[in-house]
């Protein structure tokens, strides 16, 4: 009898873009291996995770094995509580390997894979099976910016870089940092597929006009008060959307629930985006074609990198953060449209070549 084929996904919880962009290789996975089990741990809503995984079958179960950067909102971070976090999570790192260890024991796990967690990699390791990492950045990389300030970070960073480096194999997505963390690379396109256009449903649902020009409003959580809410209402020539969770009772802003209309679909069918830079919704935009007004994005090393990616693969407007915490966007949505299009494409199928190695490895 042949041994099953299971698979342990770890996906770290920091922001929706690595659920995102997880579930678009395990769909891929499942389509490609229909035998292959794959097992999720996340501390990502497992609603969200079923409505981007679409048929395909997959077990969830609880867990956070990084704390990537603690949010106050979509934009802004809180540093202290971040290494508070992090000095938790890694006094009771031989505890959480220890129970990864067993779980992977137990359920005749073949491959790990992290995106990016770097604790699972360990247990993979003392239990003897391979694992592979999916990423554009390293959190060893990311804290090492506030280590010349603090010495605190130091211990977390190498303990990170360690791990991270007892990998089988990293596959680097675009938009990336070296992570030279990891022994072995592989580049792979981006990881993202267009939605589908879906206006007329929208505008049934909503009840915003056709006529306007269309904003999603891409956040998880965004701290606007009255007046801010005011100026937004204020703005005419465009209808806002958000996707639930995040939601406003104003006329011309409109909650939409994903399990009526995807993010990918709303995306799709808006004629603009205002989001923190963020890889996730970056690869969305490209696939789909959509500009961006971006916000500036304080204490995240990644920002550097991903302003640079928007600027090649988008025609884009940078938003003050200022101006988008008071609400006021219109004049960056009316400049967006004056911007160049951009002249460089970035190759897209990250997905199935994703599953193509993960597929390999279980082979």
């Amino acid at each position: 009898m042949n041994k099953p084929r299971r698979v342990a996904y770890y996906v770290s919880a920091h922001g929706y873009g690595h659920g995102v962009r997880s579930s678009d290789i395990i769909r891929e996975l499942c389509r490609r291996c229909p035998d292959v089990q794959v097992i999720v741990t996340s501390d990502l809503p497992v609603s969200f995770l079923k409505n981007r995984l679409g048929t395909a079958s997959v077990e969830f179960r609880r867990g956070a094995f990084d704390v990537g950067m603690v949010q106050l909102d979509s934009i802004k971070v809180d540093l202290a509580a971040t290494l508070t976090a992090l000095q938790e999570l890694y006094a009771r790192k031989s505890e959480l390997v220890k129970a990864e260890e067993q779980f992977l024991a137990d359920r005749s796990i073949s491959l790990v894979v992290c995106d990016i967690p770097a604790i699972p990699i360990e247990a993979a390791k003392k239990v003897g099976i391979p694992a592979v990492a999916i990423g554009n950045f390293t959190w060893n990389w990311i804290y090492e910016d506030f280590a010349a300030a603090d010495r605190r970070w130091n211990p977390f960073i190498r303990e990170i870089e360690k791990d991270y480096g007892k990998a089988d194999l990293l596959l680097r997505l675009p938009f990336a940092e070296r992570m030279k963390a990891f022994r072995r690379i592989e580049d792979i396109p981006v990881v993202a597929s267009p939605g589908r256009p879906r206006r007329d449903d929208l505008v049934r649902l909503t009840g915003c006009s056709p006529q306007k020009k269309w904003v999603l409003l891409s956040f998880t959580t965004l701290d606007w008060n009255e007046a801010a809410l005011g100026n937004v209402e204020s703005i005419e020539n465009y209808e806002f959307f958000t996707v639930k969770p995040l939601e406003w009772k104003r006329r011309n802003i409109h909650p939409v629930d994903r399990e009526k209309i995807s993010f990918s679909d709303v995306l799709a069918s808006v004629d603009v985006v205002i989001s923190k830079p963020g890889f996730g919704l970056i690869s969305e935009c490209v696939v789909n074609r959509k500009p961006l007004v971006y916000s500036d994005r304080a204490d995240f090393r990644e920002y550097a990198i991903l302003v640079e990616s928007i600027d090649r693969y988008l025609r884009n407007q940078h938003i003050p953060s200022r101006e988008l915490y008071a609400g006021d966007l219109k004049e960056s949505l009316d400049a967006v449209w004056t911007r160049p299009e951009p002249k460089e494409t970035v190759p897209a199928g990250g997905a199935a070549i994703a599953a193509k190695r993960i597929g390999e490895f279980l082979a």
